[in-house]
């Protein structure tokens, strides 16, 4: 996973990519305190009304097309291999 600050907050999140539609995101902290868009979104039952933050995606997305975030290869057990 890559480190990735989003350009807008600059809140800092490990970013892994498999396709160009598939992105794993793991947030360092508590998301409501550590992204803006998500704390607006929170009504007070607690659920995120935004499933994701779209300035978050938006650097995540210039950093994959500017080649600074790459798309990792998965790997897949053999059967009888331990390898």
């Amino acid at each position: 996973m890559e480190s990735v600050r989003c350009t807008t907050c600059s809140t800092r999140v490990l970013v892994e990519k498999y396709s160009e539609a598939h992105t794993s995101i793991q947030w360092l902290g508590d998301v409501d305190s550590a992204c803006p868009q998500f704390a607006e979104s929170h009504p007070r039952d607690g659920r995120a009304r935004v499933p994701t933050c779209h300035n978050l995606q938006e650097s995540i997305d210039g950093l994959t097309l500017s080649g600074q975030i790459g798309m990792s290869l998965r790997s897949y057990p053999i059967p009888g291999r331990l390898e």
